[in-house]
């Protein structure tokens, strides 16, 4: 539940006599927080000033399209799409201005009559079938120029990553072939690439429309046929050709045959659905020929899909159809044959094996079935490849928790899990617990549950597991699974597999967790270091919760810090007035707790992943890190002093800080990036105060009063003063280099270093207990109508209206442009009209959009470009909006539909396309 009102939702009420209806807001503020809202009407516009777009406190480039996520309850909008749209100011300087549409007018008329809606899709569609082959059989047939990026529920999760694949073959002499697969995430975009029947490529060219280097990756040596890196920051330019299958991509070796291959990068939409995959090779040395397959299981039955994309085995010139044989081989033995015809220009196609025999899935697991594409007639060409489990540069990864075990529990204790998946289907393992409640009685791999009551074990591997002679409650499994089944491949691979930890207090589960691949990001870190546990039993004091997580944490040559943070089960907080969206503050320090000077805020969070990179650590942090004195703390409104923690080590050599950017800790919190005097001057939103010039935006600290923060608004300067706390105790102190009073003798320490103190996401700084401010809401500035307070127990920042006395003139005026409350002329006293009603901030009425409610009286609330949101129930109480979305029911079918009218979803019986 979330309040859009009073005290539980602050922007609401700041902006209360700006917005009409429910909107959403452009800012930098969180994108989750539901009443940081832009205004709508039937288009969305916000104007910014940089090369990009901001919106809900993300950052879209030019072009950019994505999905608005309202937070909860409301969730994201499936049927309103957003663009980050250019603009050019009259100096020709580029800018975004976002807009957004309701795209359910575009939708097709099903045409069937009873239609059903996908959960994370917008438009109805009609079932075609009732099981995942035919899904899938069906997408695979359609036309090999329509390969459209088939977008999913699982898909939204990774930020609107979209996944492409290219097929590079020899230019001259060369019989090298190599399958790259690309994910772009935002503007970056990731690959991994796979080789064979050629030397370890030393250099990666994308090449433009033009034929001209858009990028250049130095490989590094390695022992393996296996690249991984990214290319960050992808101009607009590239963007759109990617989009447009207009980039392609060149390896070259530096030995003494300086081989060269290349290839077009493509979407596909097979490339969601792949588990097994191929490179198609040929014998002998044939420039330009190649191919890849993507092959995937049925989820029921033992039917073998697949796709070839084959490069030069029809030559160029001939256009007539050319036969070919599609073989399935063990050993050179033939097993399945199917006959196709293809052409130079449409050498693609899709096919399905059907009925897999046991032995023919024991090869399949074992990477040694063997695919071959054969063409008839004179000359025949011929190119083949071993099938085995799709390999990339993701890793595959798990964290346990006792919040996701089969009884959900709160121990403190954390389960971390790595897997490595080899050609030849053996499954090697690395299982870390820690802060057990018992000792430990089993670990397994395991399906789903088909009842509650029923657990469905594939592999045992407690024999591997060693207890922890040093500590209570831990130890490892180190281990490999060597007969993995290829259906467990599939499901694997897809996200369908558990890692279970039993101990003897809770011999059914005490420690659970989802394996899951973790999208390649560039890290390094993951590929040769096994994560840090983070556990609630390894903060001070230890905390009895139901999350965990790991995390991987690296310092480069430059001494910047690199991390990526995975959790898993922080739940909704039980206190219903929080948001029910995963929220989390992750934290960098030392292992003393009584220190200040150590600590560094790495990132607020929503979700279950958080990375990124420090680049100005000061050399005490880099110290303690190379000692393994160092921590890594998630903590959350619950638990704001820590939810779980792990302790970290990263040797380094960094005794001088940060290369380049030395930044001590302390000096940090101050810095000022200070632009050219002559520049502003000629800036026309600049402000000129006390004798200087101040850029718009900027805030300091006022020579007259240093009580005082003053802030340029276009031309204007607004100057607040500070606001002290009030004080609970019964003596204080005013010191002279401070502007508030503070608590005398050991108070200072206790409200100061103890108290965990509250982060505010508008001005992102920590602000200590107690502590009441006018919130500043970037891009409007310090709203003085509301004010905040940071509540010290719990960490949570709590913002409300300034209340005005109420009016009974008909034409209230206000005094100063920077007052918040209007007043009544001296002889106007008429009575109180509706449109100043807020003004009153009785409790009675509810505000809400355009319309006012009495108390105790429900609502569907409406959103702009979507409409009434049947399934949301709001009412007023007491003068504070509070909206609640439907509790649906947990449902046991992996595969649920929403019906017309309904708000859960049901389950219907097989997956429908």
């Amino acid at each position: 539940m979330i309040w859009l009102g009073g005290k539980k939702s602050h922007s609401l009420l700041i902006l209360d006599g700006v917005l009409e209806g429910l909107k959403l807001i452009c800012t930098h503020s969180h994108p989750r927080a539901l009443s940081k809202r832009l205004e709508v009407s039937s288009r969305c516009s916000c104007l910014l000033s940089q090369s990009g777009c901001s919106f809900g406190g993300r950052f879209y480039s030019l072009e950019d399209t994505w999905h608005p996520d309202l937070g909860e309850p409301f969730g994201v909008m499936h049927c309103v799409m957003c663009h980050c749209e250019p603009q050019r100011s009259r100096r020709g300087k580029m800018f975004g201005k976002v807009s957004c549409r309701n795209m359910k007018q575009d939708c097709p008329d099903p045409s069937c009559d009873d239609p059903v809606l996908l959960p994370g899709h917008c438009c109805k569609t009609c079932p075609k079938g009732n099981t995942h082959e035919v899904c899938f059989y069906d997408d695979l047939h359609k036309s090999y120029n329509d390969r459209s990026y088939i977008s999913s529920e699982e898909n939204s999760n990774r930020d609107s990553a979209a996944d492409f694949v290219a097929v590079l073959t020899g230019v001259m002499d060369s019989s090298g072939v190599a399958r790259a697969r690309f994910t772009l995430t935002r503007t970056s975009l990731t690959f991994s690439i796979t080789f064979q029947r050629m030397n370890r490529p030393s250099l990666l060219t994308f090449l433009d429309s033009d034929g001209n280097t858009a990028f250049e990756f130095r490989v590094p040596q390695a022992d393996t046929d296996m690249i991984c890196g990214v290319w960050k920051n992808l101009p607009k330019s590239h963007l759109w050709q990617l989009e447009a299958e207009q980039l392609r991509v060149s390896m070259t070796t530096t030995d003494n045959k300086k081989e060269e291959i290349q290839g077009k990068v493509i979407k596909h939409r097979a490339l969601f659905a792949e588990t097994f995959s191929a490179i198609l090779t040929s014998d002998g040395v044939h420039s330009g020929m190649g191919g890849i397959a993507m092959l995937t299981l049925s989820d029921t039955e033992n039917n073998l899909h697949f796709i070839l994309i084959l490069q030069g085995l029809v030559p160029h010139g001939i256009s007539a159809k050319v036969p070919v044989r599609v073989k399935l081989l063990y050993r050179q033995h033939l097993l399945r044959e199917i006959q196709a015809n293809i052409s130079a220009d449409d050498s693609d196609f899709a096919e399905v094996l059907a009925d897999l025999n046991s032995r023919e899935l024991f090869w399949l697991s074992r990477g040694q079935l063997q695919i071959s594409v054969e063409t008839e007639g004179q000359n025949p060409r011929q190119i083949s490849g071993y099938i085995s489990g799709k390999r990339s540069c993701d890793i595959l990864q798990s964290v346990m928790s006792s919040g996701s075990a089969l009884t959900p529990g709160k121990t403190g204790g954390v389960g971390s899990a790595v897997f490595t998946l080899h050609h030849n289907g053996s499954l090697d393992y690395q299982v870390l617990v820690a802060g057990l409640s018992s000792a430990v009685v089993g670990v397994t791999i395991e399906m789903k549950p088909r009842r509650r009551s029923k657990r469905s074990v594939l592999y045992d591997i407690t024999a591997d597991f060693a207890a922890a002679q040093e500590e209570r409650g831990g130890g490892r499994a180190l281990g490999s699974c060597g007969r993995v089944e290829a259906r467990h491949i599939h499901m694997l691979l897809q996200n369908e597999l558990f890692i279970n930890i039993a101990t003897a207090e809770q011999q059914e589960s005490e420690l659970r967790g989802q394996i899951q691949m973790l999208p390649y990001n560039g890290l390094d870190a993951r590929r040769n270091e096994l994560p840090v546990p983070l556990a609630g039993q390894f903060v001070s004091p230890p905390v009895r919760t139901a999350a965990a997580g790991h995390a991987w944490v690296s310092v480069d040559e430059q001494c910047h810090l690199h991390y990526e943070i995975v959790v898993n089960g922080l739940c909704k907080s039980e206190d219903t007035s929080v948001s029910a969206h995963l929220h989390g503050l992750a934290k960098i320090g030392e292992m003393d707790d009584s220190s200040t000077s150590h600590k560094r805020l790495l990132t607020g969070f929503y979700g279950q992943q958080a990375q990124g990179v420090l680049k100005d650590i000061s050399v005490g942090l880099l110290r303690h890190l190379d000692e393994g004195t160092a921590y890594i703390q998630v903590s959350t409104k619950m638990n704001p002093r820590g939810e779980i923690r792990g302790r970290i080590h990263v040797p380094n050599s960094c005794e001088l800080g940060s290369r380049g950017e030395v930044v001590e800790e302390a000096e940090f919190d101050d810095l000022v990036f200070v632009r050219d005097p002559a520049e502003l001057r000629k800036d026309p939103h600049t402000c000129f105060f006390e004798g200087e010039h101040h850029a718009h935006g900027s805030q300091w600290t006022p020579q007259y009063n240093t009580c005082f923060t003053c802030i340029c608004q276009k031309k204007t300067v607004i100057c607040d003063p500070v606001i002290c706390p009030a004080l609970s105790c019964p003596h204080t102190i005013q010191p002279e280099d401070q502007c508030c009073p503070i608590c005398d003798g050991d108070c200072i320490l206790r409200c100061l270093f103890v108290l965990p103190g509250c982060y505010f996401e508008g001005d992102q700084k920590m602000h200590a207990p107690g502590t009441t401010w006018h919130p500043f809401v970037p891009p409007f500035g310090y709203i003085k109508c509301a004010v905040c307070t940071c509540k010290g127990s719990t960490g949570e920042v709590h913002c409300e209206k300034v209340t005005c006395p109420p009016l009974t003139c008909s034409q209230p005026i206000r005094r100063n442009p920077s007052d918040c409350c209007k007043e009544c002329p001296a002889e106007d006293t008429p009575p109180l009209e509706d449109d100043e009603m807020m003004q009153a901030d009785g409790t009675r009425h509810c505000k809400f959009g355009k319309n006012y409610y009495q108390n105790s009286e429900h609502w569907h609330p409406r959103v702009p470009l979507v409409g009434e949101m049947k399934c949301i129930t709001c009412w007023c109480d007491h003068g504070f909006t509070k909206c609640q979305k439907k509790q649906c029911p947990l449902l046991s079918c992996s595969n649920p539909i929403r019906r017309e009218g309904k708000c859960c979803p049901e389950c219907m019986g097989k997956f429908w396309c």
